[in-house]
């Protein structure tokens, strides 16, 4: 008789009262919505398409439904909502509209004043000429690998449900964020990191978590989050280290550890948060081996430092880590610019000018260091770059009297750079004043839509079957990428 054998319990045949209960108070409706389902025909229904997950190891590689273009997402925040007429969307009208009413009937959250011309100067980059504010001039520097769209467009122009409908496809529900649908689709190719990590300087965004959940996906594909205010390896990834035993005692206490938790999760009907929970032992044991590694900045050579300009600001810190993750085999990396809501971000409804140039400042000379350090090691080819906010910023002055901006979700500007994206380009365009996009309207779904597919995921086929429907990223309705971008 092994440790583990016993000799059969008449404890073990009987329910607790409380199980009993339970089980009686929620069998009678289960039995008749059985007889129901049979009668409908509803039994026999096809279920949701998804992806095929390994019951050992949830997070294990994945074959796409097509030859996918990107293996791999970078996504940079821009937490606040940069301006679109003061960053890749230039609008001479509106310098000629400076301090003069606009002649538009302006969508506002706030009555605003008079028109406010931008501050910056925009010129052509690169042999494409794409148009760009000096706030990016080192960006711009790769023009010809950028796709500007911009004519993007949400749909209320408050931080919060914006925030949720950019990374969780929906402003209201409870919904999985982008990146968790990402790796609940492909798994992730370094089974000791993460699959989904978020990186957000000194505390959480507005709503919080809610940006990187899984929603009513199994709790291992949620984001993984790390303040890089911290330099110190063990500040900035907690316990990576353990101190009290070594590698094989530890394996032996994690291995009598999940057997007691196999049989607590059996007889509680395979419950989601309690497999996440034990998932995330092993992945937190798979990590001290390497996640050491990988947050370690000072392993980069003195000139791949100084390109990301990381002396200069904790951005271009955070940047570089999310170059050395995805080169690592991490599906999806998030990076929040101006993410605490405590702190300044960009939403400039005072100072803009102020305002944008020092967040632009914090991150332009290390995106385009990503962009460089990419291409130069190849893996810009099968990386997709993203950047961009929430929403945008209206034309006109948030005052009468104002030199900021308010929040415009009806016309706002992103770009999209690698993993089989046309460079150089630009798509879509808001009217002459940069106030709504008039031409090629994109929809956030159809930016989640593009990515899903440069991915090699069929955006209206990944689904997961949740209170009765196929629930989707881009939600019931079917939704295309934006096809004009894609090489």
């Amino acid at each position: 008789m092994s440790l583990y054998d016993h000799n059969p319990r008449l404890a073990d045949r009987f329910l607790t009262r409380r199980q009993m209960l339970s089980r009686l108070g929620m069998g009678f409706g289960a039995v008749a919505l059985g007889d129901l389902l049979r009668q409908t025909g509803a039994l026999a229904a096809t279920p949701a398409v998804q992806a095929p997950i390994s019951s050992v190891n949830p997070l294990l590689p994945r074959g796409p439904h097509y030859a996918p273009k990107a293996k791999r997402v970078i996504h940079l925040f821009m937490n606040g909502g940069p301006s679109q007429v003061d960053t890749f969307d230039p609008k001479p009208e509106l310098t000629k509209h400076h301090g003069r009413p606009i002649p538009l009937d302006l969508k506002t959250e706030r009555r605003t004043g008079a028109g406010l011309g931008s501050p910056f100067k925009f010129d052509r980059y690169g042999k494409s000429g794409l148009e760009v504010s000096e706030l990016f001039h080192h960006t711009a520097q790769s023009a010809d690998d950028l796709c500007v769209i911009r004519s993007m467009r949400a749909e209320v122009p408050n931080h919060e449900p914006s925030l949720l409908l950019m990374n969780c496809g929906e402003a209201r529900l409870v919904r999985p964020s982008m990146g968790s649908w990402v790796t609940y689709g492909l798994g992730t190719e370094n089974q000791n990191l993460p699959g989904f990590v978020v990186m957000c300087p000194g505390g959480y965004p507005i709503q919080e978590s809610q940006n990187w959940q899984a929603g009513f996906l199994p709790g291992i594909y949620q984001g993984t989050y790390v303040d890089t205010k911290h330099t110190d390896i063990e500040k900035l990834i907690e316990h990576v280290r353990n101190r009290y035993t070594d590698k094989t005692q530890q394996r032996r206490q994690l291995d009598l550890l999940n057997k007691l938790n196999t049989k607590h999760l059996e007889e509680r009907q395979k419950d989601a948060q309690l497999e996440a929970r034990i998932q995330s032992f092993e992945l937190a044991y798979r990590m001290q081996m390497e996640a050491t590694d990988a947050f370690d900045v000072s392993k980069e050579p003195e000139h791949i430092r100084e390109m990301y300009g990381i002396d200069k600001s904790v951005q271009a810190r955070q940047i570089l880590i999310a170059r050395r993750l995805v080169e690592r085999g991490v599906r999806f990396v998030q990076i929040y610019s101006g993410g605490n809501h405590n702190d300044a971000n960009w939403d400039a409804h005072g100072d803009l000018m102020k305002n944008h140039t020092l967040h632009a400042g914090n991150t332009d000379r290390a995106i385009a260091g990503l962009l460089t350090d990419l291409k130069r090691t190849g893996l810009l080819d099968s990386t997709l770059v993203v950047w961009g906010g929430e929403f945008g910023r209206q034309p006109t002055a948030e005052y009468a009297q104002g030199t900021g901006r308010d929040h415009n979700a009806y016309g706002f500007t992103m770009w999209m750079a690698g993993g089989g994206i046309k460079g150089g380009i630009s798509v879509g365009e808001t009217d002459e004043l940069g106030a709504a996009a008039v031409k090629d309207r994109f929809h956030v779904k159809h930016l989640h839509a593009t990515i899903l597919h440069q991915l090699g995921i069929d955006p209206n086929r990944l689904a997961y079957f949740h209170s009765g429907l196929d629930q989707k990223l881009v939600g019931v309705e079917p939704v295309e990428p934006i096809k004009q971008l894609i090489a």
